[in-house]
């Protein structure tokens, strides 16, 4: 009941609660105190693992570690989290499959938090759209444009429009299209008259096709007055955005991911209220 595994759970209203406990964050000092966060997370995790951890320790909490490996083992998921629940208190998960999380979900009573999966991104949109509503007061009714290939952040921005209601294209070649998405071939005429530009780092077998789809700085000014860029980090220069966008006003900055401390931390305290229902 209390997990946090897609955004299409939910409805907007619930999500905008999480939003409004963030802003008040400083009211839950000390929520997590005694309590204990489980995560699973790779080496190579950065921004979102910093942030859980930080956050969770602001909150009074303690964190164990696991690299996400130790999930795949002979032992059943569903026997090691009926253990494994005796002393976590929530669980935050980066794997794969989103279907190990459902299955931790389905075995425990309390709350399971995607960090990321194959399929979503949840926390790193809630992050997102957060922070634009802190300077775009419309941002719901502003025109957002995905260039990229299909793949996990494509598909997070479907789920969080089709939660949230705004308005969401991809620019990209047809091979890589996201179904159900509204959909551009040509950069320049997808562009034209969208506010929020997102993309995501293009594996490297695709670079050749996307070749005609890097976002620069002459790109970004066929977009609307005011357009800003939101390139979904680790961003590479000279592939999927230029390094005058980049180094431009069009870029939302690095300051734009300090919203994931405060919203992961509401997340969790949202989760562990409804684990309680």
């Amino acid at each position: 009941m209390g997990s946090f595994i897609r955004l299409t759970d939910f409805n907007k209203d619930e999500l905008l609660e999480i939003f409004e406990i963030a802003d008040n964050i400083e009211k839950y000092d000390g929520f997590l105190k005694g309590k204990t966060v489980v995560m699973f997370f790779p080496a190579s995790s950065i921004r979102t693992r910093v942030s859980f951890e930080k956050g969770i320790y602001l909150l009074g909490g303690q964190t164990n570690l696991f690299d996400p490996s130790t999930l795949d083992k002979k032992e059943e998921i569903k026997d090691v989290c009926g253990y494994l629940q005796n002393w976590a208190d929530a669980v935050v998960v980066r794997y794969k499959d989103i279907n190990m999380l459902d299955k931790m979900a389905s075995s425990m009573d309390v709350p399971v938090i995607n960090a990321m999966t194959d399929d979503n991104h949840p926390c790193e949109m809630m992050s997102d759209l957060y922070a634009l509503s802190k300077f775009r007061p419309d941002f719901l009714n502003d025109e957002y444009l995905f260039v990229g290939a299909i793949g996990n952040i494509a598909k997070a921005w479907k789920e969080a429009a089709d939660t949230f209601g705004f308005s969401l294209s991809q620019c990209c070649p047809d091979k890589y299209k996201v179904p159900g998405v509204k959909y551009y071939a040509d950069l320049k005429e997808a562009v034209t008259g969208k506010d929020i530009i997102c993309t995501d780092s293009i594996p490297k077998e695709f670079l050749g096709d996307f070749k005609d789809y890097q976002i620069t700085k002459d790109v970004m000014d066929k977009a609307n007055k005011g357009a800003v860029l939101n390139p979904c980090p680790p961003f590479y220069r000279g592939e999927e955005v230029s390094a005058d966008v980049i180094d431009s006003d069009y870029f939302v900055g690095y300051d734009f991911k300090k919203s994931l401390l405060n919203v992961q931390q509401a997340i969790i305290i949202y989760s562990m209220r409804r684990a309680k229902l």
